[in-house]
């Protein structure tokens, strides 16, 4: 049976691609998407592009545009709301069970990243802010040695990226959360599943609760994505 794994590795590469520019503020709510132009950009065919478009309307990421094609969906904080709770959930039994799970050689492995976030907050890239984010996430998710918990988060983390990016530089919260990321993590490390939840339950509502109130005051805000 002839092996199919390229075409759909392409459009990942493409989904991704398209995603990053909507995180990072080049493609902005209600800005209309133009297929061909993105599939020169991206040196790829039309295909690829064409359903990583149907992905991401999917995720809720893309809408339809007035008379036809697609555009940039503007977020909704009801949605972003609904969002966030759930990914507390998620979260706080991530980290429970990372705790749980926490082997020594794991400690290196979590100092590295966060010296990564801390120094991509540094550099002011929303794209490296957003990636260091997800690999310390992710590092948490590999933790909890819960097969069911990453595929869970994956089409949170399609929205995530795009709520991080819009609002990730506002203020001094980029330092803020990896303080907090920092803290969670010395609870996973001291093995007190308990308090890890709860930290990390927290650290999503308030990371919601800031997002939402910038999300608000957006123009577009009231538009459902």
């Amino acid at each position: 049976m002839k092996i199919l794994e390229p075409q759909p590795k392409l459009v990942e590469q493409v989904h991704k691609a398209i995603l990053a520019e909507i995180a990072g503020g080049k493609l902005r709510p209600g800005e209309r998407i133009i297929q061909e132009q993105i599939a020169q950009e991206l040196g790829v065919s039309r295909q690829p592009v064409q359903q990583a478009l149907v992905l991401l309307k999917n995720q809720g990421v893309l809408s339809d545009a007035p008379g036809r094609g697609l555009q940039v969906a503007s977020m909704d904080p009801t949605f972003v709301h609904q969002m966030y709770d759930m990914r507390a959930v998620i979260e706080g039994l991530a980290f429970r069970k990372a705790a749980e799970h926490f082997t020594p050689d794991a400690k290196a492995r979590g100092e590295k990243l966060l010296a990564v976030g801390r120094d991509a907050v540094l550099g002011g890239s929303v794209n490296d802010m957003i990636t260091a984010d997800m690999m310390f996430h992710n590092f948490i998710y590999e933790l909890a040695d819960n097969p069911f918990i990453g595929p869970a988060m994956e089409t949170q983390w399609v929205n995530t990226q795009r709520v991080m990016g819009s609002v990730l530089l506002s203020a001094d919260k980029p330092r803020d959360i990896w303080d907090q990321h920092e803290a969670m993590f010395e609870l996973v490390a001291s093995g007190d599943g308990g308090r890890a939840e709860e930290a990390a339950r927290k650290h999503i509502q308030e990371a919601a609760d800031f997002m939402i109130q910038r999300i608000g005051d957006q123009p577009d805000s009231q538009d459902a994505a």
